[in-house]
């Protein structure tokens, strides 16, 4: 696995190296050799923070040095370290350590202690499935937010509240992942079934079709990041798969509609290939 660390490993180079810079997906694209949906999950799981976070992080802590030992003004300590204006610094600054700029440079406080970066790997290797999936039909309703947070589940009860004339329909979540390197992993996240509804009009939309890594992940929907840490922090860097910028595609196997033991749900994550 040493080996395969090696794109992460370039990518914190990269990025310790151009922190104040404005780094683009096709640069992290080129570092690590994966398309910007995979590195930002990727480093997601293997280093406990995003991209965009770590980028965030380093700017913060470089300014701090400064204030710590030189005379520069805070303006110009922040746009030096790559924030366009004072505001967005100090805002930056006091939510990563719990004050001001002003207050630190008051203050001299001892606020740097985070550790070096080490990404790590999965103990755990899953083995997917290679699945030829036909394109089908769904009906949607959508937000744009954080994965896996409580607004999911949200829309997933307003969904429900619709009627859906078969008696065993399917339904999945398509994940498409926001394309900037931001503090946290966005997305427009799709909650799908395949029938239309009786009591309203949802918009449609083709969906899967094609070559798919099919996962497994058994219990509470709660615990599905586990399974993802698995796959991004481990499975990711052996398959020697080349993968597709299509969404990934979550199918609802066993849900709360067939049993009510939160251990017996199944979920598909279906990561698309080319």
């Amino acid at each position: 696995m040493e080996d395969n660390l090696n794109c992460i490993y370039k990518v914190i180079h990269f990025i310790e190296k151009n922190y104040d810079q404005q780094i683009s997906v096709k640069d992290l694209e080129e570092v690590s050799h994966y398309s910007y949906r995979n590195i930002q999950r990727i480093f997601k799981y293997s280093c406990g923070e995003t991209i965009g976070a770590f980028q965030q992080r380093l700017k913060v802590e470089n300014a701090y040095k400064r204030i710590l030992y030189t005379k520069e003004n805070l303006t110009s300590i922040g746009i030096e370290v790559g924030f366009a204006n004072i505001a967005s610094f100090s805002k930056a600054f006091k939510q990563h350590f719990g004050i001001s700029p002003k207050e630190a440079k008051l203050s001299k406080e001892k606020l740097l202690y985070s550790p070096d970066l080490i990404p790590v790997t999965s103990d755990i290797v899953l083995e997917p499935e290679i699945v030829y999936l036909q394109p089908a039909q769904i009906y949607y309703q959508s937000i744009q937010t954080h994965y896996n947070n409580e607004e999911i589940e949200l829309l997933w009860k307003k969904f429900m509240l619709n009627k859906f004339p078969a008696s065993n329909p399917a339904f999945f979540g398509v994940i498409a992942d926001e394309p900037l390197i931001k503090t946290e992993i966005e997305c427009r996240y799709d909650a799908c079934v395949n029938v239309q509804a009786t009591n309203k009009k949802l918009p449609s939309k083709i969906i899967l079709g094609g070559k798919y890594a099919r996962f497994t992940h058994a219990g509470s929907y709660e615990t599905i990041d586990e399974t993802y840490t698995k796959i991004y922090s481990r499975w990711i860097f052996n398959s020697g798969l080349e993968f597709s910028h299509s969404p990934i595609i979550e199918k609802y196997e066993r849900h709360a509609d067939h049993t009510l033991r939160e251990e017996e749900h199944l979920t598909y994550i279906l990561l698309p290939l080319k």
